[in-house]
Order: structure tokens, then C-alpha cells, then sequence
């Protein structure tokens, strides 16, 4: 969803509520079940300090149908920052995912990570992350949980090694809140990440968008241990992998799935119907 110039004054018409009657819908593609409830089958897992595909302590696996993190096999959490990758990029698409927290936070983990999780967007390849990199190249659409005390939004932005332009300017800070609600509890919560290539990304939140931005590129700091080769600084990320993330504290995905935009991406009529019927969907 991203020829920049045409694509986001296009997206601005219909983000004003252009409907289905202004163009014929085309048939509406397949949802991809990026995991299938029964096993980690074409997913890819990187921790920090652990090669590719050590899943230590098995911290990334399936409960009762579900994708979990946990940490009962661990004795201190000691910056072992982890992340499930699927195992193909993606470049225009609408990501779902329905998480929660759970239980609490393992020893050692740092205080920002209590009820802290994310969806990495246009991450780099895990096999290019560096044995002690903690975090991947990518725009991280953060998932926080309600502490019971203070107001925690959800479906935040965060950016290791990358920034973006937020209400017409660069946005080079690590992160910055949503507008979203707060969670608390283990309430599941809906989050949908809409990804148009180099162009636009949309956050949304139990159907409410609560943070747009655009032009996600290379740069800035908030990642160690890269491959400099990997961090090109400026350059515009129009695809890339998506990950989620074991960050300290217990968390339980039952639904990652996705629908590819990609073939509409030159087709700006079918964009609108299609994105219209993703949008008034049940």
C-alpha cells in the first residue's frame, strides 16, 4: 500500500469515507494464517546471544492452541531480548493480532518491560541479526498492558534502528504513545497494524485507528550489536519480516494472521474496495 505520492492522497480520500458503491469491489484474496494454532511451523526464532533457531529455555511456544511466551525455564532474564520470526517478508498487508498478558514478570527483567510485548513491521532478515543484537531493524508497533495504576497505551511505536515521518516531520525519537485506551488485566485485545509499503502504516486498535505515520527508513540509534553492512542509513524500508517479541513478561497470542495487499498496490481503484471491505468486515 505504498506509491508514495499517489497512494497517500488516495488514502486520505478514503480515510474520509469513501464507500464500496464508488468502484466496483473485486473479490476479496484469502487471509494467511501466519500461525496455525497447532505448532511453530514456519516461524524462526532469534534471542539474543543465542544463534538462529535456539529457542532457549523454550521460550516461544504452543499452549492450548495458542502462541505463548514463557520464562519458567530461565533464572534471570539477563537482556535475552527475543523474537519469532514468520518466515517470508512481506510489503503491503493488514496485520491481526489478538494478545494478552499474563501472570508476571520473570527476574531481572527491566522495568519498562512489565506487560510490554510488540509486533516488529518491516523488520530485517533474522539470519542478517548479529548474535548479541537485541532488538531487529523495524518499526515496532509496541503492546503494553494496563498496570492497574497508571494509563498504558497500547499500539504504540517504537523504532530500533529506523525513523519515520509523524505529522509531517521526521520522527527520530524511540518511541512515541498511541492514542489508544488502556488494558489492563488479561482482557484479549485486537490490534491490526495496516503496512503500505514505504508509504503509509496505521495503527488500530479494537477498530479504532490510533496512530498513523509514514516514510519508514533506516536510521537512528536504539539498536547494539548490528552488522553495519545491514543499517543503511536513509533508506526507505518498503518491505521486510515481521516478529513478535519476548521482552520479559508473559504474553499469549491465539491469532496472527495477515492479508496481502500487494496485488492491489498498482491498482488503486481495487486498493479502495478492498481496504473498504477489510474495514466495514465483522
Amino acid at each position: 500500500m505504498r506509491q508514495l505520492t499517489l497512494l497517500v492522497s488516495f488514502l486520505l480520500v478514503f480515510s474520509l469515507g469513501l464507500t464500496q458503491s464508488s468502484t466496483r469491489a473485486p473479490k476479496a484474496g484469502k487471509w494467511i494464517e501466519l500461525f496455525n494454532g497447532k505448532d511453530l511451523k514456519n516461524w524462526a526464532v532469534k534471542i539474543t546471544g543465542h544463534p538462529l533457531n535456539d529457542n532457549f529455555g523454550n521460550t516461544f511456544r504452543v499452549e492450548d492452541g495458542k502462541m505463548v511466551v514463557r520464562y519458567d525455564q530461565y533464572k534471570s532474564f539477563d537482556e535475552q531480548y527475543g523474537h519469532i520470526f514468520y518466515k517470508k517478508p512481506f510489503s503491503a498487508y493488514l496485520l491481526v493480532v489478538e494478545y494478552r498478558f499474563v501472570g508476571e514478570q520473570v527476574k531481572g527483567g527491566p522495568g519498562w518491560a512489565i506487560r510490554n510485548s510488540g509486533a516488529m513491521l518491516h523488520g530485517q532478515a533474522p539470519e542478517t541479526m548479529g548474535l548479541k543484537q537485541d532488538f531487529p531493524i523495524s518499526m515496532e508497533m509496541q503492546l503494553l498492558g494496563g498496570d492497574g495504576t497508571h494509563e498504558r497505551h497500547t499500539a504504540n511505536l517504537c523504532t530500533p534502528g529506523t525513523n519515520v515521518v509523524l505529522n509531517g516531520k521526521l520522527f527520530t525519537p524511540h518511541c512515541i504513545d498511541s492514542n489508544s485506551k488502556t488494558y489492563a488485566g488479561d482482557q484479549w485485545v485486537h490490534a491490526e497494524a495496516l503496512v503500505l509499503g514505504d508509504s503509509l502504516v496505521k495503527h488500530i486498535v479494537e477498530g479504532d485507528t490510533v496512530l498513523t505515520y509514514s516514510k519508514p527508513q533506516i536510521g537512528g540509534g536504539n539498536v547494539i550489536h548490528y552488522d553495519p553492512a545491514v543499517k543503511k542509513e536513509g533508506q526507505l524500508l518498503s518491505s521486510g519480516y515481521i516478529s513478535l517479541q519476548s521482552e520479559s513478561h508473559p504474553v499469549e497470542f491465539r491469532k496472527v494472521s495477515l492479508f496481502d495487499l500487494s496485488p492491489y498496490m498498482h491498482k488503486p481503484k481495487q486498493l479502495t474496495a478492498i481496504l473498504h471491505q477489510l474495514q466495514t468486515r465483522k
